[in-house]
């Protein structure tokens, strides 16, 4: 299983490729160290799973519906907005422009650990989505993880 945390500061290249920093790279489980699946985030973000996280929530969706209208929607949605992208020798991922222009990412990214996955951010959005103080913070944490 995958275990990401913490922020790293990035830059794509002029190819439109990110290197993934050492520390991610080598939380990566050993069976899928190249494999991994990108997908565009609810919010203006990427999303990077190690290929054994992203078939956890492929097989979830695949299961819906074909035949309820919601359900048909939600499966077309999620998996038109995702890529299978493969890091080379040097830890780096080519992130197609779609995905890029969907996250308003240019040249600077910012990458936060998520657990078993890694958002990838421009990184004046993601201070922009930083609306939380500490207060909002501690009420959150005691709220979902208070039990």
């Amino acid at each position: 299983m995958a275990f990401f945390t913490s922020e790293f500061e990035c830059k794509l290249d002029s190819k439109g490729r990110l290197v993934l920093p050492a520390k991610i790279k080598s939380s990566l489980p050993e069976v899928s160290t190249t494999e991994l699946v990108l997908r565009k985030g609810f919010e203006s973000n990427l999303i990077l799973y190690p290929m054994l996280e992203y078939k956890k929530i492929h097989q979830k969706i695949s299961s819906l519906s074909e035949f309820n209208p919601e359900q048909r929607q939600l499966k077309r949605i999620f998996f038109r907005s995702i890529a299978q992208v493969e890091m080379d020798g040097a830890a780096r991922i080519l992130v197609p422009k779609g995905m890029l222009a969907h996250a308003k990412i240019e040249r600077d990214v910012i990458l936060i650990g998520m657990g078993n996955y890694i958002e990838i951010w421009n990184p004046d959005v993601f201070n922009q989505s930083l609306s939380v103080n500490e207060a909002e913070f501690s009420d959150l944490a005691q709220k979902y993880l208070d039990e």
